[in-house]
């Protein structure tokens, strides 16, 4: 099994500074050595399991426990396989609450959200939602919103208001788009696996839904890694994900004990940080198959042609001056 290091999260505090406790005595203590911190790995929350029949794309439902209460951290992916989804709607029935992010998901009736009313909503998120319809249409998957059901009783909106969205980015000059560069120069700088540009084309040419996702894959298994650098104080990962643990913190509150928080699979580095902080510790975890994508047979002659195209395509892509 081939396993790519895991996409959206924040980098918290690395110390505290612990209050100094008990009255002075007339005998020098002796040293103590110092304790050792306890050192918890961060955890993986996508990854790619692939052999030679196929690979799949997965996301992580992980499991922290304190006094009583657990949550998981359920990972999600926009647009997969139908099946994927059917299957975290059952997983959902189980919770007390399920705390789900969507920006503007306050103004949900009956687990729609309205139509944009003219004049309102957000330019930028309408975009990326387009973005995100076609995308599904082409790669043959289902979109989240579609699938997901968010008029379950036991479900509860985690997340910023459209209107808070807004003015906490244009407070701090954030984007959408400003984010998505960031993150692809971070990829870059890391010397991150990237999708074949040649295979991308041919995939796209060819109309092939499965080699192009196989590409997208190589991105997508490592989007934890490559986020995680740009975590600081931003309103796509931290304040969402702030906003998120005080609704939480208000449904333990409540007595409810068993709680499930359905994010974006690149918000979980933080969110764990975060349940760390708060005293939470980690359990067990499960892997779920958002894409399962079957690698085909070739034959000599399909090799040849697959080999052709992508000749053809990197020449293309070599011929495009570049930008200094």
């Amino acid at each position: 099994m081939k396993r790519i290091r895991p996409f959206l999260c924040l980098t918290f505090i690395a110390a505290w500074l612990l209050p100094t406790a008990g009255a002075q005595q007339d005998q020098p203590a002796k040293e103590e050595a110092p304790k050792k911190k306890e050192v918890v790995e961060a955890s993986d929350f996508i990854r790619i399991d692939e052999d030679d029949k196929g690979a799949r794309l997965q996301t992580s439902v992980t499991r922290y426990e304190k006094d009583g209460v657990t949550v998981d951290l359920i990972g999600a992916v926009h647009i997969a396989d139908k099946k994927y989804y059917a299957d975290l709607n059952k997983s959902f029935e189980k919770y007390d609450v399920l705390l789900f992010e969507m920006v503007g998901g306050e103004k949900m009736e009956k687990g729609k959200v309205p139509d944009r009313e003219e004049g309102g909503g957000d330019i930028q998120t309408d975009l990326l939602r387009g973005m995100v319809d076609g995308m599904s249409r082409f790669l043959k998957l289902s979109g989240q919103t579609q699938e997901i059901d968010y008029s379950a009783e036991n479900f509860v909106h985690a997340d910023l208001t459209m209107k808070q969205f807004q003015a906490k980015q244009e407070a701090k000059g954030e984007s959408l788009l400003s984010f998505a560069l960031a993150a692809a120069q971070q990829a870059q700088n890391e010397g991150a696996e990237q999708p074949n540009p040649a295979r991308l084309i041919a995939a796209l040419l060819s109309g092939d839904s499965n080699s192009l996702k196989l590409e997208m894959m190589k991105s997508l298994g490592q989007g934890d890694d490559q986020i995680t650098a740009l975590t600081g104080n931003n309103v796509i990962i931290g304040d969402r994900n702030a906003k998120c643990l005080k609704v939480f913190r208000k449904q333990v509150k409540k007595g409810h004990k068993t709680i499930g928080i359905f994010y974006g699979a690149a918000h979980n580095p933080d969110l764990e940080a975060r349940l760390l902080k708060m005293g939470y510790k980690k359990g067990k975890q499960e892997w779920m198959t958002a894409w399962d994508v079957p690698k085909a047979a070739k034959s000599s002659v399909d090799e040849g042609e697959q080999a052709e195209v992508e000749e053809k395509a990197g020449a293309k892509e070599k011929a495009v001056p570049q930008s200094k």
